[in-house]
C-alpha cells in the first residue's frame, strides 16, 4: 500500500535485518562469507517498490546508552494536528468549513469548527461587541436582543417609549372624551327594535371613532419604530445613543416610512377587496346565498395572499430608515431579503406579536378593571357590553395602563423587527464582517475572505 504523507506515522522502522544506509535505502546486514564469494539470489524484500523519495522517511538513528529518547512530535506536526497558518487544510485556502488554513465560516460562524485532531471543544464564540453576536441568530437570541437593548440602555428606549406613548394616549383620551363618546350610541346596536337607517349610523360612528383612535395609535407606532430601529442598530455595534441623536437620524426618513405604513395596509384591503368584489357582483345581481358565499371565499383567498405580501414586505421599514431608502426600493429589499425564509420571518413575527400582546394585556387588564371599579358604575360598567359614557375616570385610568403597556411593547416589536433584518443580511450578505469592522472587531472572518453564513 502507498502510504500518504500526512496518515502514515513519519519515521517508521524497517524489518529486522536491514539497516538502512545514507542514502536511505536499506541493505541487508549479514552476507554470506563461507561460498566463495559467490553471488546468492537476494531475498524478495520486504518493503514496497513505491517508497517516498529518499531522506523524507528516514528511520531514527540507533540510540548509544545513556542518551535521551526523541521528543515526540509537536501539536503543529503530528498526525492530526493543523498545518500552518494560510496552508488551507480540508477546508481549502484559508476557508471553508472549518478550514485548516484560517478562520473559516462554518455552520456556527466565525472560526468555524476545527480540523481533524484539533480543538474538539466545537467553533469558537462569535464576536459579540453589543446585543447580538455577529453570525447568524436564532430565535431566542433575537428576542433577546430586544430584551437586551431594552435593559442595557433603558433611558433612552424607555425615555422614547414613554414620550410616544403619553403623547399618544393624551390625545386619545382628549378625542375620546370631548368628541368621540357623545357621538357614538352602541345602545342602539343592541337595540332588536331599531331601524335600518339608525343602525347604520351607529354601526359608521363605532367604526369612525375606532378608525381615529387606531390612526392615532398608529402614528404614534411609527414614531417609536423610527426612533427605536436607530437605538437598535446602534445598540448591535455596543454604541449607545441619545434620543436627540435617533431623532436627528430618524427624522429625514419619518415622512417616507409614513407612507410605507399607510401603503402596507392599503395594498391589503386591495388584494382582499378584489377577491371579494366576483361575490358582492353575482350577489347584486341577483344569486343572493351563492354570491354572499363566494364572497366569503374570496375574502379568504385573497386576505391569505395579503398576509403574504405583508410578511414579505415586514423588512422594508427597516430597509427604509437603515439604508436609506425609497418606499418602492425599501419594498423590493424586503422582498430579496424574506425570499426563501418566508415561514421563518413569519414565525418570528407571530411569536413577538404574541409576546407584546401578553405583556400589554397584563399591564392593561388590571388597569381597566382598576378604572371601572373607581368610575361611577362600578364593575357593572366595565363588563356591560353596551358602553356608554365611561367618563374621565375611566378614561384616565385605563389611559395610564395603555401607557406603561405600550412603554414596554414597543422596543419588543421594533427591535424583534430590526434584528431580523439584520440576521437575515448576515444570512445572504455576510453583514457580521461589516458590522465588525464598524464595531472596531480586529481580525475579524480572517485575511483571505469569508463567505457568508447558511
Amino acid at each position: 500500500m502507498n502510504d500518504t504523507p500526512g496518515w502514515a506515522s513519519p519515521g517508521s522502522a524497517p524489518s529486522d535485518g536491514q539497516e538502512p544506509d545514507s542514502s536511505g535505502t536499506t541493505q541487508p546486514t549479514d552476507r554470506p562469507s563461507d561460498q566463495g564469494g559467490t553471488d546468492q539470489p537476494e531475498q524478495p524484500s520486504k518493503w514496497s517498490k513505491e517508497q517516498p523519495p529518499p531522506g523524507q522517511w528516514s528511520a531514527p538513528s540507533p540510540q548509544g546508552p545513556g542518551q535521551a529518547p526523541p521528543p515526540p512530535p509537536s501539536p503543529a506536526q503530528g498526525w492530526g494536528g493543523r498545518p500552518p497558518a494560510g496552508t488551507g487544510g480540508h477546508g481549502g485556502q484559508g476557508g471553508g468549513y472549518g478550514g485548516w488554513g484560517g478562520p473559516g465560516r462554518g455552520a456556527g460562524g466565525p472560526g468555524g469548527p476545527a480540523g481533524w485532531g484539533g480543538n474538539w471543544g466545537g467553533p469558537p464564540p462569535a464576536a459579540k461587541p453589543g446585543v447580538i453576536p455577529l453570525r447568524p441568530l436564532g430565535v431566542g437570541e433575537i428576542l433577546d436582543g430586544a430584551v437586551s437593548t431594552m435593559r442595557t440602555y433603558w433611558r433612552t428606549v424607555l425615555g422614547i417609549s414613554l414620550a410616544v406613548a403619553v403623547i399618544t394616549q393624551i390625545a386619545v383620551i382628549l378625542l375620546q372624551g370631548f368628541v368621540l363618546d357623545d357621538n357614538t350610541d352602541t345602545d342602539v346596536l343592541n337595540d332588536p327594535s331599531a331601524t335600518v337607517g339608525e343602525l347604520s349610523r351607529a354601526l359608521g360612528d363605532t367604526l369612525l371613532s375606532s378608525g381615529v383612535v387606531l390612526l392615532i395609535t398608529l402614528l404614534g407606532t411609527i414614531v417609536a419604530t423610527a426612533l427605536l430601529t436607530s437605538v437598535t442598530s446602534r445598540a448591535v455595534l455596543g454604541k449607545s445613543v441619545t434620543t436627540a441623536e435617533a431623532w436627528h437620524d430618524a427624522r429625514p426618513q419619518l415622512p417616507k416610512l409614513f407612507g410605507l405604513t399607510f401603503l402596507l395596509p392599503l395594498i391589503a384591503l386591495v388584494v382582499v377587496g378584489v377577491g371579494t368584489l366576483p361575490g358582492l357582483l353575482a350577489a347584486l345581481a341577483g344569486a343572493g346565498d351563492a354570491g354572499a358565499a363566494l364572497a366569503v371565499l374570496g375574502g379568504l383567498g385573497m386576505g391569505v395572499v395579503a398576509l403574504w405580501l405583508m410578511i414579505r414586505f415586514s423588512l422594508a421599514s427597516p430597509a427604509l430608515m437603515l439604508e436609506k431608502q425609497s418606499i418602492v426600493k425599501s419594498m423590493r429589499r424586503s422582498s430579496k431579503l424574506v425570499r426563501g425564509s418566508w415561514w421563518r420571518v413569519f414565525g418570528i413575527q407571530l411569536l413577538a406579536t404574541i409576546i407584546a400582546n401578553i405583556v400589554a394585556s397584563i399591564v392593561v387588564i388590571p388597569f381597566a378593571i382598576l378604572a371601572a371599579a373607581l368610575s361611577g358604575d362600578g364593575m357593572s360598567s366595565f363588563l356591560d357590553s353596551s358602553g356608554g359614557d365611561l367618563g374621565w375616570t375611566f378614561l384616565i385610568v385605563s389611559g395610564i395602563g395603555s401607557v406603561i403597556g405600550s412603554m414596554l411593547t414597543f422596543p419588543i416589536t421594533a427591535g424583534v423587527t430590526v434584528l431580523l433584518y439584520i440576521d437575515q443580511r448576515i444570512r445572504r450578505e455576510a453583514l457580521d464582517l461589516d458590522l465588525a469592522r464598524a464595531a472596531g472587531v480586529e481580525n475579524y472572518g480572517g485575511s483571505t475572505g469569508t463567505t457568508s453564513g447558511s
